[in-house]
């Protein structure tokens, strides 16, 4: 016998959007979900995904990652978000840096904003608006994969490109791009 929360349930976390650690919750719980992710088809050259239902009206995704496969750099805009590490390993650089939000083609980025994080399997992280970063799967011979959860739904993707200190805007995707 299966019980339905009340009405009242619903109406309260409609209205509470979900939290970073919320995310970092939900990616923890999917990960540990053995059945679902030895259920992605791995592709040997691209990555894979498939959509998922996030808490709250959060976007989430299931993500393998073939050896040598990464990012580039990237943003999510007004989104905050989490991911973890299922099977593999993934590596994360990213920018300790509050960059402007619009208006600008190209920065230069100061000494000691580089962050790099390791993320095993079981590994994973939660991160607020606007993080810079890029994910890597740097096996030369392993597939990795990983759920993501961001909320709101993804409005925007920016993407750099970096050389050096120089951090250079080069497209702004809108979700009609990944349709």
């Amino acid at each position: 016998m299966s019980v339905s929360p009340s009405p009242a349930a619903f109406a309260t976390s409609a209205l509470s959007a979900p939290t970073e650690a919320d995310l970092l919750a939900f990616v923890r719980r999917t990960a540990a979900d053995a059945e679902l992710i030895d259920s992605l088809p791995l592709d040997p050259e691209g990555r894979t995904w498939v959509r998922l239902e996030g808490p709250g009206g959060s976007e989430a995704w299931l993500i393998g990652w073939p050896p040598g496969t990464g990012t580039g750099w990237h943003d999510h805009a007004e989104s905050v978000g989490a991911f973890l590490t299922a099977a593999g390993e993934l590596k994360e650089y990213s920018l300790a840096a509050r960059l402007p939000t619009d208006g600008w083609k190209t920065l230069e980025l100061t000494e000691d904003v580089d962050r790099e994080r390791r993320l095993p399997a079981g590994k994973g992280r939660a991160f607020g608006r606007h993080h810079v970063h890029e994910v890597l799967n740097e096996s030369t011979e392993r597939h990795a994969i990983s759920v993501h959860a961001y909320y709101p739904p993804l409005p925007r993707i920016r993407r750099y490109s970096r050389t050096g200190p120089l951090l250079r805007l080069e497209q702004v995707e809108r979700p009609e791009d990944w349709q």
